[in-house]
């Protein structure tokens, strides 16, 4: 991410920012990349915002930088994870919060069920400071009823606790607030979206670009799945949609790109039964430009999630200007409908199929579409504007 210009106004009073998050490292996706994102856009304002995590899933590359000067102004503390490591347990982590919270101003507490949620919960009501706790999709029904009965004992051991004495729960989209509504025994919440840095999207990426990089899809019409290979992104539906929309336009291919999350297997055994294993390009993980390239070469970006709670990714594509297919389980879909950026249904085979081959027949459409996400992309989520909303925020919790 590039260096953010400070833009705090003159004479307005550094806030103190603490994010504590059990991972930042990148193949993890989302919720990663949105706490350094909005930590940045932040501290971009003149406050002073620093982030505390641990090792857990980090690459060896991001393992060297750690102690690295920051680039964004962003403190960036990691401590070693330990075992149990299904709740990415740190005592290392918890000691730190011991010393840095009481000196913060407000916590921004992110995801549920873990170590570090109770840890810096605790701390934070022994040192009476307050905490926005982000719950990142996981009080979505399709997610909360997931392990239900282990995620019982956490909430009565602590999680429960941990939602009730929160200032406030912080969602990305008014949907993920209203389908948490019935598990967060009447905490208030915010609504602040997840964001890009639009000066990175300045221009839209030149066409053809990913195209010389992958010949094999010269002459065809991709559909870009692009995101982690999880159970819940909807795979399970795509594949099989693409292989019928295969059957009646043999020109599409479907590309997905993104690390493995333990899904890897499953989604390549859906197109072998499906009949299109060779008609699937697997990219692995893709960034940078590249990721731009595939964004801009697409006929359409798809995404027909189980559950999800903002979904970065499709703010991306739209800032390349690809129209978008999305399901109404994605919790933007109605800003993404309005704004008529991309196609909407239930993460359903024969819905989805239909809208591929809606936009891989109609390109005016599909530009259309793509144009309309750009305005929406750039109107309603780009960190320079969503980091005012968030300073806010945290100001008035702080003042509480």
């Amino acid at each position: 991410m590039p260096v953010l210009h400070r833009t705090r106004r003159p004479g307005a009073t550094p806030i103190r920012v603490l994010h504590v998050i059990a991972s930042i490292a990148q193949r993890t996706g989302g919720p990663a990349k949105a706490v350094v994102d909005m930590a940045a856009a932040v501290a971009a304002r003149g406050h002073a915002v620093s982030i505390y995590t641990t090792d857990r899933e980090m690459s060896d590359a991001e393992r060297a930088a750690i102690g690295a000067p920051p680039a964004d102004g962003v403190a960036r503390h990691v401590f070693k994870q330990h075992w149990p490591r299904t709740f990415a347990a740190s005592f290392e982590l918890g000691a730190a919060l011991e010393d840095a919270i009481p000196k913060a101003d407000i916590v921004h507490l992110h995801s549920l069920y873990l170590y570090h949620v109770w840890k810096a919960a605790s701390v934070c009501r022994k040192a009476k400071v307050p905490y926005l706790l982000r719950p990142h999709g996981t009080l979505d029904p399709f997610l909360w009823r997931r392990h239900r009965a282990r995620k019982k004992l956490v909430e009565l051991a602590f999680q429960d606790r941990v939602i009730r004495d929160a200032a406030a729960l912080h969602y990305t989209a008014e949907e993920e607030m209203r389908l948490a509504a019935p598990y967060v025994h009447g905490a208030q919440g915010v609504v602040v979206p997840n964001g890009l840095d639009m000066r990175d999207y300045a221009t839209v990426p030149a066409r053809g670009a990913f195209f010389a990089a992958h010949p094999e899809l010269a002459g065809t019409k991709p559909i870009l799945f692009l995101s982690r290979i999880n159970f819940k992104k909807g795979l399970d539906v795509l594949i099989p949609a693409f292989a019928k929309a295969y059957a009646a336009d043999p020109a599409l291919r479907l590309v997905v790109a993104g690390p493995d999350d333990g899904y890897l297997a499953a989604a390549k055994g859906f197109a072998e039964t499906a009949g299109v294993a060779d008609k699937v390009l697997w990219l692995g993980m893709l960034s940078g430009e590249a990721k731009k390239a595939a964004f801009a070469d697409c006929t359409a970006f798809a995404l027909p999630s189980w559950s999800e709670n903002f979904g970065i990714a499709i703010v991306e594509a739209m800032a390349c200007e690809a129209p978008v297919i999305v399901s109404d389980r994605v919790n933007i879909w109605r800003e993404i409908e309005a704004a008529g950026a991309g196609l909407v249904s239930p993460p359903e085979v024969d819905a989805v199929a239909a809208h591929i081959l809606l936009l891989a027949g109609d390109p005016a459409r599909g530009r259309r579409m793509g144009e309309a996400g750009r305005k929406l992309a750039a109107a309603k989520y780009d960190w320079t504007t969503i980091a005012v909303e968030l300073e806010r925020v945290y100001a008035r919790l702080a003042a509480q």
